[in-house]
């Protein structure tokens, strides 16, 4: 069954934006970040109609479709052996194959493995389109309560405590709202280097997102030490770092509502 319906993708055409394309496309599907109910109908139809499934954790991945009743073909794409694996995959797609790549969750590329991939297939002039969907980083963003126009994300901290000194140090002193993704070890680390070098600093974990024990704790490094130890064990982390102190929130969240009372009142009146 599996062969028939790759030989028949491999003839079909599909549409990446507005231009139709003959099959031999990698697809970057997101997938959930927790709720295996929040992958979108699209990423579920192109999952489906894929020859091949390239994934971060197969084992995980495996669990997601078998939830979707996907029966699409699965192979590692890990560390190991990836220049090995990225030559398999080209060599793939410029035979006509469609290969959806995933993350274990959220966004594929996104402090994880498959920048290679992609970079290599827009080397060789293949297709790649985007199916966007769940993602920790924008949704911990949208999550913590602050006007954040702009941010810088710094990938996966590192588990050792100097690596993070160096990588955390110099974002401690600046303006610029931080964001990362961490273990329970490396934010341990982190809460000690913020509280000894920026006690004030603003400091929000989105934990377990979309899960049934999804968290969002506020507060100073020692405040959010001292909250985390009143709360079950956490697994996914986002950590957010911000100059803003809560009472500066507070502020601008009420300039913010005056702003949108304001245009309000504009509208009102000139109707």
């Amino acid at each position: 069954m599996q062969r028939e319906r790759s030989q028949q993708n491999a003839g079909i055409r599909v549409t990446v934006g507005n231009q139709p394309l003959k099959a031999g496309v990698l697809f970057l599907v997101a997938v959930p970040i927790g709720d295996w109910d929040d992958l979108t109908l699209r990423a579920i139809q192109i999952l489906r109609d894929a020859d091949l499934i390239a994934s971060e954790d197969p084992a995980t991945t495996r669990r997601l479709l078998s939830h979707h009743s996907i029966d699409t073909r699965l192979t590692s794409y890990g560390p190991a052996n990836l220049e090995e694996k990225v030559a398999v995959l080209i060599d793939r797609l410029q035979q006509g194959a469609r290969i959806a790549l995933v993350s274990d969750c959220g966004s594929p590329v996104i402090a994880d493995p498959g920048s290679l991939l992609v970079a290599s297939a827009h080397t060789h002039g293949i297709r790649v389109a985007s199916v966007p969907g769940p993602s920790a980083l924008t949704a911990a963003v949208a999550a913590i309560g602050l006007s954040c126009d702009s941010f810088m994300f710094l990938g996966q901290l590192p588990e050792t405590r100097s690596r993070i000194r160096r990588c955390l140090s110099n974002r401690l002193i600046g303006d610029t709202t931080a964001v990362a993704f961490c273990t329970a070890t490396s934010l341990a680390y982190a809460l000690d280097l913020i509280a000894e070098i920026a006690p004030r600093c603003g400091v929000m974990l989105a934990c377990d997102l979309t899960k049934p024990n999804e968290r969002i704790v506020r507060g100073t490094a020692f405040q959010v030490r001292q909250a985390l130890e009143n709360l079950p064990t956490v697994q996914d982390i986002t950590l957010i770092l911000t100059r803003k102190t809560r009472r500066a929130a507070q502020t601008g969240q009420d300039k913010s509502a005056q702003r949108t009372q304001s245009l309000s009142s504009r509208r009102i009146s000139t109707r």
